[in-house]
């Protein structure tokens, strides 16, 4: 098989820490080869480093050789990182079509055809719409989309399948092994073990920065049987009723109206009840918890907090508010300033919606983060040293410092690798129980649902189409 990207013997250290130590990996035409490893281990900086690109100030040694600039396609774990918030699909995809040429309809029917291919299910009305107004999943195709008309010989893609229903990862695989297929190499970053297996000719597994195994993916990973997955649990009775939405319909502007996105959903959460929220991507669990939080304030219908109306915007709703519903984005780096610690913005939580003083919310901050597997080491540093996975329990560190009543948690488990899901699991779980939280679980993880929910709530299409047991 030709090689068309190497790592040769890398590592990279910054701020006085070693990200990566003595890594080798080799992508070749036609073949997938998975990084794996928990959250923190080195597996997007490898990625970063065939692009040529590390943390600021790093210092690098080793060697990373493709076949030519440009040769390197990339597919982040949050996508809304690299897509311009302020441009629809069109421009952004027509931009990079239109570097191989052609006129206007030419440009067109590749930017079509690339979103087929990424499967995305309408993309003329796709091509309408700004970043924020797609689900995360399909934030992520349309990145997908964007390599796919870069037309690289090798394909990095960081967590492909996270956040996204059943189906459409389907989809991505499929699409993914068609790559290979068309001699492509795919350099596949994951969590996700059933992925791996279903892909990759070759397996690397980082531990802390160092390749502590590779070879063939039956010989790396086993019987898929082994694994233990989530076990359901028995729905445990709910309190009073916290946070209901009544009649609520929603939807973006475009430039040529309103597309609807929910319509007339109603559905409660009681005082330690977890309701699981699911549904395929695009079917509006996102935009529906966006509204929960006060974070989608184009809506019609009512939110009422204990029985009371709460207002439709963020901007309105008074500090206790505030604090009473917390949402944990999806994307956890976009929810972070660049540049400043970690821990600082953890703790500014405390202080600007409780009114806890800095040293008492920092000590809470560091507590909170060390119960999620963050120690004084991660928690003090700034977002960009920080993998997605620990940046992701860092927002929920955040938010459970508002000691909030409810909880929406947007896929805050698709990042994490297998233990570290099953702990932020297990937190939750006592959390619910114990200080009567009530949880909104979004979620495309029919398992974590399963171990979590009392009640599950199905969305398609916008509309609620069933509720019930988990």
């Amino acid at each position: 098989m030709t090689t068309v990207a190497e790592v040769r013997d890398l590592r990279v250290e910054t701020g006085g820490r070693t990200v990566l130590d003595g890594v080798s990996l080799t992508a070749r035409a036609g073949r997938v080869t998975a990084v794996i490893g928990p959250s923190g281990s080195g597996k997007t900086t490898t990625g970063l480093a065939l692009l040529g690109e590390y943390p600021p100030g790093a210092r690098v040694e080793g060697a990373v050789l493709t076949e030519r600039a440009g040769a390197v396609g990339y597919v982040p774990q949050h996508p809304a990182a690299v897509l311009n918030p302020a441009r629809r699909v069109g421009a952004l995809l027509g931009d990079v079509a239109a570097r191989r040429g052609g006129g206007r309809r030419e440009v067109r029917r590749r930017v079509i055809e690339a979103l087929e291919l990424a499967r995305l299910p309408d993309p003329a009305q796709t091509l309408r719409r700004f970043p924020h107004q797609l689900s995360g999943g399909q934030q992520q195709r349309v990145v997908l989309a964007q390599a796919l008309l870069l037309g690289a010989r090798v394909i990095v893609a960081d967590e492909p399948t996270t956040g996204q229903d059943a189906l459409t990862k389907q989809a991505v695989v499929a699409e993914l092994a068609a790559l290979a297929g068309r001699g492509i190499a795919v350099v596949l970053l994951s969590h996700d073990l059933d992925v791996v297996r279903r892909l990759a000719d070759e397996v690397v597994v980082l531990r802390a920065g160092r390749v502590v195994e590779r070879g063939p993916v039956s010989a790396v990973l086993g019987d898929p049987g082994q694994e233990r997955s989530a076990a359901p649990r028995a729905p445990r009775p709910a309190g009073p009723v916290v946070l209901e939405a009544r009649a609520l319909t929603a939807g973006h502007r475009t430039a040529r109206g309103t597309v609807g996105v929910l319509h007339d959903v109603a559905l409660s959460v009681g005082s330690g009840e977890c309701l699981a929220l699911v549904g395929r991507s695009g079917s509006g669990k996102t935009t529906l918890g966006r509204c929960l939080a006060g974070l989608h304030a184009g809506h019609r219908g009512e939110i009422l907090l204990d029985g009371e109306p709460l207002p439709k915007s963020l901007r309105a709703r008074s500090r206790s508010q505030l604090a009473a519903v917390q949402y944990v984005f999806q994307d956890a780096k976009a929810a972070f300033d660049e540049h400043r610690p970690v821990l600082d913005q953890v703790a500014r939580t405390a202080v600007r919606l409780r009114g806890a003083d800095v040293r008492g919310a920092r000590a809470e901050a560091a507590r909170a983060m060390e119960a999620l597997g963050l120690g004084a080491g991660p928690a003090g540093r700034r977002p960009g040293q920080l993998s997605g996975g620990e940046l992701q329990r860092a927002a929920l560190a955040r938010a459970l410092l508002a000691r909030p009543r409810v909880l929406v948690c947007d896929e805050i488990t698709s990042g994490l690798d297998h233990a570290t899901r099953g702990a932020v699991l297990e937190l939750l779980g006592g959390l619910r129980e114990h200080k009567d939280l009530a949880l909104v679980f979004i979620t495309h993880d029919l398992a974590a649902a399963a171990a979590l929910a009392d009640r599950t709530a199905v969305l398609e299409a916008g509309r609620l189409v069933g509720t019930g047991g988990p």
